[in-house]
């Protein structure tokens, strides 16, 4: 067996790694069996495409009898959670007959990170992770913002995280995780559905000496009675009704007493088997396996002469919440418990070990009853009975419920959320009562510095809270997808800062974000400070041509949507328009084309005061039109501003302000700058003429 296993785990191996290099069209179930099977070495061979779910079966030559020894699929069949842009990742999954993975590499992915930022290396090494582990264990992802320990939970494994791809690779762990999980279901005995409360556990130290009148008195042990009245009754209408001359002549006689008990609980267990007996099935069974008792007295039995011992018994069923398990006798010659009533069968039979049972919850036992009418060519009628049956709660503990990976990422990242929200209060009061501290140029001055290098150094290239066109256009290929926005949770410090730019847009307008919370606005703003002291030039643009290139903003925004609806490949090499990944997500570490375009932006915002927001970013566009949203016109103003005083118009480096006076909010962002002059009785030119008048009239 262990060369098998080597042998299996070198073929899977080699024929992941193949599959990972070819260059396949954006569908799902992109690789054919002869792709698949050119990769896969004697003595294992790959099957057809299964009928019921999309998944190759493995066998080998060397056990031809023993079935499948693996399952190979792909994720986007089985799982096709959109990433960070809105398009699934694809995955090859290898897993063998104990749910055990053999390997999982990469098919395709769109992820802005990996395309051509970090690479798809540090995606790689991600899932080489996954090989040996287990979907019996409880598989997360950490990170560098909350990094999680499996401690003392021995069945919990955390795989390392891909720094500045933290969504990303969530994403793909639930991808992989939910397509095993499926195919381990429907092939490998998993009952239970991957968002199923784990099972609960049984208390090894819960027990009470029972007598078997007590067990059966108290449930522990269930009982269905049947009367040859019962069972008459069941027969009737039928060509069963009235063949069995014996139930007839004794209808209140009993039929069959069946028993059923679960083993696993020493209480149970041990009254039944003996304590040897009970620890000796302890040993047998394999971690996650349950065993259960099951007897019959009466007339009849629920096994006869004719059944083969290791097998099913054939006429019992067995299922919970519907979904039917298969029971398989251990091959165990139990005694007769003391105290049962004489019995004519009793079988120890136990479930696979990843069952998905949970033994505390009902559980359906059903026996097949079969009457025969006639000897030549007899007409056979069955009918059934059930037995639900259900062991006592206080022999079993319940282990929480594991979260879901996307709570996962925002507890891991409970102290970036902390921080970001308190910088997100700050800025809120600023705003709202902003005289306080725009008054003073020198106090605005040193509070905006010190917030953008917040914005830049914490909330962009450490936190990755940098919003972008990205996330616009993956929101638009998920929901032409009919995908929805699930993955958005697993980015919680961008869902953080999309929903406050939402409520901003109400209460403030554009500028909120874009003169704040864009940590590439806020390098830009750094971008003309250095500019000033290295006594660079500062420019305006004409009006005509700034008027136009804002203008144009819209247009990126319009082809950039469409594109990511109806051409995605063309909307993932627009969106570099945005230099956002390369000078924020991946701190300039890229290839030289792109970082050159990032540099020569900041240059441009060096000279041209934040040239890129006002006349080239999609993003911001977007943030124009949300703010079309706001309520109020929330910066005061004077009814000399503009006529004839112009000193905030002058002052303004956005172009924020009309000769008029009025306040252009779809430029505005929002630095308190008119503010602060509006407050100040030096600065503010009407306030120093009243102050001079006053003075004259004295």
């Amino acid at each position: 067996m262990a060369t098998l296993r080597s042998l299996l785990h070198r073929a899977a191996t080699g024929a992941l790694l193949g599959l990972a290099a070819l260059a396949l069209p954006a569908a799902a179930g992109e690789l054919t069996h002869d792709q698949l099977a050119r990769r896969i070495q004697p003595p294992l061979h790959v099957g057809d495409k299964l009928h019921d779910i999309p998944a190759w079966p493995i066998s080998s030559e060397l056990e031809p009898d023993a079935g499948p020894v693996a399952y190979a699929f792909e994720s986007i069949d089985l799982a096709p959670i959109p990433g960070f842009e809105g398009t699934p990742i694809n995955l090859l999954v290898t897993i063998d007959r104990r749910g055990n993975f053999l390997g999982v590499e990469l098919i395709r992915q769109h992820e802005p990170v990996f395309l051509s930022g970090l690479g798809e290396e540090p995606l790689k090494d991600f899932l080489r992770q996954y090989e040996g582990r287990s979907l019996k264990q409880a598989i997360t992802v950490s990170s560098l913002y909350g990094n999680a320990r499996a401690g003392a939970d021995s069945n919990r494994v955390v795989l390392d995280g891909v720094s500045k791809a933290t969504a990303s690779v969530r994403i793909v762990n639930q991808s992989v995780l939910t397509a095993a999980l499926a195919v381990a279901r429907a092939r490998l005995g998993f009952a239970a559905p991957a968002d199923k409360a784990p099972p609960a556990e049984v208390r090894p130290d819960a027990f009470a000496p029972r007598s078997f009148a007590q067990l059966v008195e108290s449930g522990a042990i269930g009982r269905l009675h049947l009367s040859h009245a019962d069972v008459e009754r069941r027969f009737a209408g039928s060509e069963g009704a009235g063949v069995d001359p014996e139930a007839l002549a004794r209808p209140d006689a009993t039929f069959v007493d069946l028993y059923v008990a679960y083993l696993n609980a020493p209480t149970i267990g041990r009254a039944i088997l003996g304590d040897a007996g009970h620890a000796d099935l302890m040993r047998r069974l394999e971690p996650g396996q349950h065993a259960w008792w099951v007897a019959s007295s009466g007339r009849d039995a629920f096994v006869d002469d004719a059944f083969t011992r290791g097998t099913v018994p054939p006429r019992l069923a067995f299922s919970q919440d519907g979904g039917p398990v298969e029971l398989r006798d251990l091959d165990l010659a139990p005694a007769p418990p003391a105290g049962a009533p004489p019995l004519n069968a009793a079988l120890v039979l136990r479930v696979p070990p990843m069952s998905g049972i949970d033994p505390a919850s009902p559980v359906r036992f059903e026996l097949t009853l079969t009457r025969a009418k006639g000897s030549m060519l007899p007409v056979v009628t069955q009918r059934s009975a059930v037995l639900d049956y259900q062991p006592p709660a206080n022999l079993f503990h319940r282990p929480p419920a594991p979260l879901p990976d996307w709570l996962i990422a925002w507890k891991d990242r409970a102290s970036e959320l902390a921080a970001i929200g308190a910088a997100l209060l700050v800025l809120s009061v600023v705003l709202a009562r902003p005289r306080w501290m725009s008054v003073s140029a020198s106090r605005l001055r040193a509070f905006r510095l010190g917030f953008l290098a917040f914005t830049l150094g914490y909330l962009g290239w450490y936190a990755q809270g940098q919003l972008s066109i990205v996330q616009i256009t993956g929101a638009v290929k998920s929901l032409a997808a009919g995908a929805g926005l699930k993955s958005f949770l697993y980015d919680p410090v961008s869902l953080l800062l999309i929903a406050f730019t939402l409520v901003s847009f109400a209460v403030w307008g554009r500028g909120t974000f874009c003169g704040w919370l864009c940590p590439f606005g806020a390098l830009q703003e750094f971008a003309a400070h250095l500019a000033r002291l290295l006594r660079l030039p500062e420019r305006r643009l004409p009006a005509r041509l700034g008027d136009l290139l804002e203008k144009s903003r819209y247009a990126v925004l319009a082809a950039l949507v469409a594109a990511a609806a109806f051409a995605p490949q063309l909307a993932e090499k627009g969106v570099e328009i945005e230099p956002f990944k390369t000078a924020i997500t991946v701190g300039f570490d890229r290839s030289a084309p792109f970082v050159a375009w990032a540099v020569l932006l900041l240059i441009m915002g060096g000279i041209y005061y934040k040239f890129f927001c006002r006349y080239l970013c999609p993003l911001g566009a977007a943030m124009t039109l949300g703010g079309t949203l706001r309520l109020l016109d929330w910066l005061p103003r004077r009814a000399e501003c503009g006529q004839p005083c112009q000193t905030c118009r002058h002052r303004c480096a956005y172009d924020a302000i009309e000769k008029s006076g009025a306040i252009r909010y779809d430029r505005c962002f929002q630095c308190l700058d008119c503010v602060g002059i509006y407050h100040d009785e030096h600065r503010c030119a009407p306030i120093v003429l009243y102050r001079k008048r006053a003075a004259r009239q004295r």
